[in-house]
């Protein structure tokens, strides 16, 4: 696992223990059993990204606290210069950058994801609503049972609480995806 990730179990770990809160509510709360939630907790497991924000969300916390250390700061405005979003690797083929970062109180989190090809899409839920736009190459979209392959300048809106999870077809693809949560 990479340092990023430790970082970001560290920083669960610490807020969980500075805010007082039970391992075993805060599993509860993000829907895992306590001995899942505590492999997220110390680095053994990669948290997904829609269990990051339901953690955040039991913290009272945005986001961006968990995933670098510091508080969004822009309240009418952020920008963010191309390649300088927080940067995610998921796990080996799957990384992310998020671009609205340092805007408090958002209420959409557009981020650009590079995909290396495969054969499976991991899936995943979350709460709200998700765009995706394809910017180069191609993707398999799952949703549901449904499946959508999207070439660039192809895009799906969907409902993000079916499991879904998106799969490059070529040797990578680039989309942008705003999940509004």
């Amino acid at each position: 696992m990479n340092d990023y990730i430790l970082q970001i179990s560290k920083r669960i770990a610490e807020l969980r223990d500075i805010l007082e809160l039970d391992a075993e509510d805060v599993a509860s709360g993000i829907g895992v059993d306590v001995n899942e939630y505590l492999a997220y907790e110390s680095g053994a497991k990669e948290i997904p990204i829609s269990l990051l924000y339901k953690v955040a969300e039991i913290f009272k916390v945005d986001p961006t606290v968990l995933m670098t250390g510091d508080v969004p700061r822009m309240d009418d405005y952020t920008v963010v210069r191309g390649g300088n979003g927080v940067k995610v690797e998921r796990y080996p083929g799957y990384s992310f950058s998020a671009l609205a970062f340092n805007y408090k109180h958002r209420q959409m989190d557009p981020m650009i994801v590079t995909l290396s090809k495969s054969e499976t899409a991991e899936l995943v839920k979350h709460d709200g609503q998700e765009f995706n736009y394809v910017i180069e190459g191609a993707i398999k979209v799952v949703v549901g049972d449904r499946e959508f392959t999207l070439e660039a300048g192809d895009s799906i809106y969907f409902n993000p609480q079916k499991p879904h999870g998106q799969r490059a077809v070529t040797e990578t693809a680039k989309f942008l995806t705003i999940i509004n949560g």
